[in-house]
């Protein structure tokens, strides 16, 4: 197991469902779409997947995270494996969407490439991928141990990319970017209102 997994996997094991709340909204997908999650956790998002699709498919590199989201309310219907979502056990074209609600600013640049270049080979022409990652306007970047540019790792061994608007479209190329913003809101910590800030962005596949 990588260094980036196995800090993961450690943060699993010891705190177990890491994610609560409500998921972030979610698109319309048809309820017959293959559908893909890409660290899917302890299974936040994956529920409100199953809601939209009867057919989701969801992976996480920590054995921990899919047994937590194996136990998840609403998940039984998925197909849930250990998988590194830089090098998919899946063939090329297999899924309609392809959902990376915070997984791809985990990794450094050459694992963020891989990634994204996965995901175009395992997308159908047509298909759609739904990004979310930090925007460098969040509270948390700058903190930490800086090991490339705009990429810090916490005491605990995690790493997070903070991305611009510019670089997650140019990530990833060649699908079609169909929307790329940034959502801003303030979290209230300690009496001060504080910016929290992320990308989210809509690709296509054309062909």
């Amino acid at each position: 197991m990588t260094a980036h997994a196995s800090a993961w996997d450690d943060d699993y094991r010891r705190r177990g469902d890491l994610w609560g709340g409500a998921p972030a909204p979610l698109p319309d997908i048809p309820a017959h779409a293959a559908v893909l999650e890409l660290g899917c956790g302890n299974g936040k998002t994956l529920a409100a997947l199953l809601r939209r699709s009867a057919r989701v498919t969801a992976v996480d590199v920590s054995p921990h995270a899919v047994a937590l989201a194996r136990r998840h309310p609403g998940t039984a219907a998925a197909c849930l494996t250990v998988a590194d979502a830089r090098c998919l056990p899946f063939c090329k074209a297999s899924f309609d969407a392809v959902f990376l609600v915070h997984i791809t600013g985990h990794l450094p640049g050459p694992g963020r490439r891989a990634v994204a270049s996965e995901v175009c080979r395992v997308l159908r022409p047509g298909g759609a991928a739904f990004f979310r990652g930090f925007s460098i306007e969040d509270m948390r970047a700058g903190k930490g141990t800086e090991t490339e540019r705009q990429t810090f790792r916490r005491g605990d061994g995690i790493i997070t990319h903070y991305f611009t608007e510019d670089e997650a479209a140019e990530l990833f190329a060649p699908l079609v970017a169909v929307s790329v913003r940034t959502c801003r809101w303030q979290m209230r910590v300690r009496g001060r209102d504080l910016p929290r800030a992320e990308i989210e962005a809509t690709f296509q596949k054309t062909a």
